[in-house]
């Protein structure tokens, strides 16, 4: 009991995803001694469901992922297994016993009746009731913390994510393409593999003061929730989304290609154009984009943005433009960045 009550402690003092579920892998190593343990996070949409192994215990020892940051090379549309899919779809404990006499079993973490989080693990035949009951307390218990945890991270207007934690998320991935430049040398950037690029994108309304204006502040705030859930539609499960203030959104997009990106945001973009919002009927949106630079601040990437959505909003509104294309055609000038370089594309 002592043990189980450290345990607790110690996961109840995280306040990050990744952080939490390193506790909760440690725990379920001491208290359990699985012979196998994955903790998946849940991505479930419009389209294909997916699962991302981010932290466990294998024949490897132990790993643990970013959980913000879900790895390609670690995900896995939630079909591919049968026993995750059962889970999903049973929305409970689900068991599978193998040739070996141990027992695979599977519990969901769930939210409105979707599951955020997949737990697994391989136990052998000797696993008791009471250790079940235990262990079920257990994540019931992690999945109450990352609630909490979510609710803190959320706009709680929209359910997208936060400015706070927008300035989290963007430092961890700038840490990122600093990494990455590290690994790959700057000759790398140079010839450039456009594909290895993340994307920042600003989304405004256009006129939105009249649609406060005009219809009031509870409609302006249903437009709002609209837009939010259009933008969990268009994108993809790994694009990070968030409400950075009043009207403007901010979506960073995973690594792709200009062009793929711009595809994106398009069709959000017309989305929304054809999408009628309750009262108000009609919105549009003005979008400016760039990509992450090894070297950049969070100010840096989000002036030029911006730069990119004032021409947009100058150009006619509803349309979608990038800052390094614009830059290119001499339509807005280079902005200087941290060092006093300017940049070159």
């Amino acid at each position: 009991m002592l043990e189980l009550i450290s345990h607790v402690v110690r996961i109840s003092a995280r306040r990050d995803r990744t952080e939490i579920n390193s506790a909760m892998v440690d725990t379920l190593i001491g208290l359990f001694h699985p012979q196998n343990l994955t903790i998946y996070r849940c991505y479930v949409g419009n389209k294909k469901a997916m699962v991302f192994a981010c932290a466990g215990y294998g024949p490897n020892g132990q790993f643990l992922r970013n959980a913000y940051l879900p790895d390609h090379r670690f995900c896995q549309p939630i079909e591919r297994d049968p026993l995750l899919n059962r889970c999903r779809k049973e929305l409970s404990a689900v068991i599978d016993f193998l040739d070996d006499g141990s027992h695979r079993i599977v519990f969901p973490v769930l939210r409105l009746n979707e599951p955020i989080y997949l737990i697994e693990l391989t136990l052998t035949d000797e696993f008791s009731a009471d250790h079940r009951v235990t262990l079920m307390g257990l994540i019931e218990y992690f999945g109450n913390h990352i609630s909490l945890l979510d609710y803190g991270e959320a706009d709680t207007l929209t359910g997208l994510a936060s400015r706070k934690t927008f300035d989290k998320h963007l430092f961890e991935l700038l840490g990122k393409a600093a990494s990455d430049e590290m690994l790959s040398g700057p000759e790398s950037r140079r010839r450039g593999s456009p594909s290895s690029s993340h994307w920042l994108a600003v989304c405004d309304i256009d006129h939105f003061k009249q649609v406060n204006d005009n219809f009031g502040h509870l409609i302006g705030d249903e437009v709002l929730i609209m837009l939010a859930q259009e933008m969990r539609q268009s994108f993809r499960f790994d694009d990070q989304l968030f409400r950075f203030g009043g009207e403007e959104f901010i979506a960073l997009l995973q690594p792709t290609e200009e062009q793929f990106a711009l595809a994106t945001l398009e069709r959000f973009r017309g989305n929304v154009e054809k999408q009628m919002f309750s009262r108000v009927g009609r919105i549009t949106v003005s979008i400016g984009f760039s990509a992450l630079m090894p070297n950049d601040t969070p100010t840096d990437v989000i002036d030029r943005a911006d730069e990119a959505l004032y021409f947009a909003k100058r150009n006619g509104r509803n349309r979608v433009d990038c800052y390094e294309k614009l830059v290119a055609s001499g339509d807005v000038a280079a902005k200087e960045i941290a060092k006093g370089e300017v940049e070159l594309f």
